[in-house]
């Protein structure tokens, strides 16, 4: 049993900030039905899917990992009668989620407005660049765009040095996991009330609040911050340092710290009583930072977290994806799993981080072909016959 287990989700997303919810929302349990055109189906299928290192049976990277759990169903929203049974399954379902630009939903009929007259009790879910107000609501976006309007490339790497996206693509994924939070407010809440709401996302929204307490420093001093590397902007030592081999993070805030870490390093310039508080060090940031850059090269990262770990003083490699993706701890917590193809062959990916006391299932059910499930959806939601599947099927409204 899975704590989401009772509600369905109509799933119209493509590419990455929508369908990274639905698979949020599927690895708890969620029915979540995906609604795609009829032939080539939503756009993400297609990418990666000739890439012999990144696909797997004809399926990109992308498609397998964000549509785990997920089932396809073929419609043709274009068609009336694609439309009709498009809203017939709204009147099964509990969430009907999408990304598609601004405004598209309420062109083809399928927004809040349209789908809480059918269906009371619905929650709908929009992910978009910039919400659906406000003056420049049309402003075309991806990952990167949403970034560069939230600020936070321009804090991200060296100074001196061109502004950085982050690795990760935050601009989606923020957008998608806080669609997750809001569709599960909007389910509470319906519990009280008995009447579904709708949910909007901007992805820029989501990047101005992780600004977070960084934004709120700004509004305080009226100073505009730049990019510090890695370092931190109070605490010395807290930054990345070459070892004999790989990268490691040593990140010294309080001052009993401090004092672990001198027996560690064995630096004789750092034992000066000045270095024992914060603020000295914070002035002598440079001098510190390098002479410890030439004390940890002379030694392998393991070593050193070792020394580190063992004197409880907080350190980290820079795991790269094969450390990372190896590392025990992630693998005792089951944060990497094998994904069957529904062809056959399995592939790993990162598993469900969110881990539950009272229903800690986790399995993962491969991600669908292109109308896979078509059939059985709408004989299960709709009582729909063999017979009237086919007559859908051969008038060209469901794939």
């Amino acid at each position: 049993m899975k704590p989401l287990s009772d509600i369905i989700i109509i799933d119209l997303t493509h590419m990455l900030s929508g369908p990274y919810a639905g698979m949020v929302l599927a690895d708890m349990g969620a029915r979540t039905i995906k609604v795609e055109p009829p032939k080539n189906g939503e756009l993400t299928r297609a990418l990666l899917a000739n890439d012999p290192k990144n696909s797997l049976n004809g399926m990109g990277a992308y498609f397998l990992t964000l549509n785990r759990n997920k089932e396809s169903v073929c419609i043709d929203l274009k068609l009336q009668e694609g439309k009709q049974l498009f809203y017939d399954l709204v009147k099964k379902a509990d969430v009907v989620i999408s990304n598609f630009s601004p405004g598209v939903t309420k062109r083809l009929n399928i927004h809040y407005d349209d789908l809480s007259k059918i269906n009371p009790s619905i929650v709908t879910c929009t992910i978009t660049g910039f919400g659906e107000t406000g003056p420049e609501f049309n402003r075309p976006a991806f990952d990167m765009v949403a970034q560069g309007y939230g600020g936070g490339m321009t804090i991200t790497g060296q100074p001196e040095m061109p502004p950085t996206r982050a690795g990760i693509p935050i601009g989606d994924l923020g957008g998608g996991m806080f669609a997750a939070i809001g569709i599960l407010g909007a389910l509470n809440a319906r519990t009280s009330t008995g009447k579904g709401q709708h949910v909007e996302i901007s992805m820029q929204d989501c990047q101005i609040s992780l600004l977070n307490y960084m934004a709120t420093m700004y509004f305080l001093s009226g100073e505009i911050p730049g990019p510090i590397g890695n370092s931190h902007f109070v605490h010395v030592p807290y930054n990345t340092f070459p070892t004999k081999d790989r990268w490691i993070i040593i990140a010294v805030i309080k001052d009993d710290a401090w004092l672990r870490f001198l027996e560690v390093v064995q630096i004789p310039e750092f034992e000066e009583k000045k270095y024992h508080t914060q603020p000295y060090r914070l002035a002598e940031k440079d001098f510190i930072e390098e002479k410890l850059s030439v004390k940890l090269k002379t030694n392998t990262c393991d070593h050193w977290l070792d020394l580190l770990t063992e004197a409880r003083v907080p350190c980290a490699p820079v795991n790269d994806f094969k450390h990372a993706l190896e590392d025990n701890q992630a693998l005792a917590r089951n944060m990497i799993v094998d994904v069957q193809h529904p062809e056959g062959g399995s592939i790993k990916m990162p598993g469900n981080p969110i881990k539950m006391s009272g229903t800690p299932a986790e399995d993962f059910a491969p991600p669908p072909l292109l109308g896979q499930n078509t059939n059985m959806v709408l004989n299960e939601l709709l009582g729909l016959d063999q017979e009237e599947i086919n007559k859908l099927r051969n008038d060209g409204i469901i794939g």
